[in-house]
């Protein structure tokens, strides 16, 4: 899964796209990478980031999916938690809805529903604009699994097939370093939900705090490396920044194995 901004502030300078233009050139070089889905989004959720408003988001991304789905053969997520603007994405040409709070914001889980795709559902401790201010837990493979668990029940009693359903643990998301380890070396616990996996790392600071405090510039090597392990312990889809080198460090582990 290629990572394509149509943000001026997410995290990552190298994923952000201000204009159409611009965007669907980055589209394109990754499909031509070997990219299977394309994520998009229009919004950023990097720690400390506060929302914008509905028209500002369906400005930003919906030009940019259409262009795509009238052009390229591909899927196409929409990363976004507004109902509105998932049902519009979706009419567009967007196959999965890639939503940060897993349905639980207003008429979402309605919404989804009755648009009949694929939805991530990711686990998040508090929000964005203050998630990483000391995110603590019991146990927090536990409280995935738990939060897993309800989700699921949620989509499945409105009409969401399970066949339907990607997770994703949320490295980052209200998780402390250590969290975020254990997440990673404890991956395979979430195969209980017979449910593709999704591991969004690519990065991120976890892979910078490991690296001497690394610049998010010079974190590709640490991110793939992570990615490759998360496959190993039992992820699906790697979401990434860097797809090429991403596809090759896969090639490569699935020759072998």
């Amino acid at each position: 899964m290629g990572i394509l901004n149509i943000t001026p502030d997410s995290f990552y300078k190298g994923s952000r796209y201000s204009n159409i233009e611009s965007a669907i050139d980055k589209a394109k070089l990754m499909i031509s990478q070997g990219v299977n889905i394309i994520d998009i989004g229009g919004e950023s959720t990097r720690p400390g980031s506060l929302k914008i408003n509905v028209d500002d988001e369906l400005n930003r991304v919906i030009p940019v999916i259409k262009s795509l789905n009238d052009s390229c053969n591909i899927d196409i997520s929409i990363d976004t938690s507004k109902p509105e603007v998932m049902e519009k994405a979706v009419c567009a040409g967007a196959t999965i809805i890639n939503d940060i709070y897993a349905l639980q914001n207003n008429h979402s889980l309605e919404v989804a529903s009755s648009l009949k795709v694929k939805i991530c559902l990711m686990h998040m401790q508090g929000n964005p604009k203050d998630m990483q201010k000391n995110p603590t837990y019991t146990n927090v493979i536990d409280s995935i699994k738990k939060f897993f668990t309800e989700r699921i029940e949620a989509c499945i009693k409105k009409g969401i097939n399970e066949d339907k359903i990607i997770i994703d643990p949320g490295f980052g998301f209200g998780k402390t370093l250590a969290h975020n380890l254990l997440i990673l070396k404890q991956l395979a616990e979430f195969k209980k939900f017979n449910m593709p996996i999704l591991v969004g790392i690519s990065r991120k600071s976890m892979i910078g705090k490991l690296l001497n405090n690394r610049d998010v510039d010079d974190r590709m090597v640490g991110s793939v490396v992570a990615g490759v392990l998360a496959v190993q312990n039992g992820a699906n889809i790697i979401r990434t920044h860097d797809v090429l080198a991403t596809k090759d460090a896969l090639t490569i582990l699935q020759t072998l194995n």
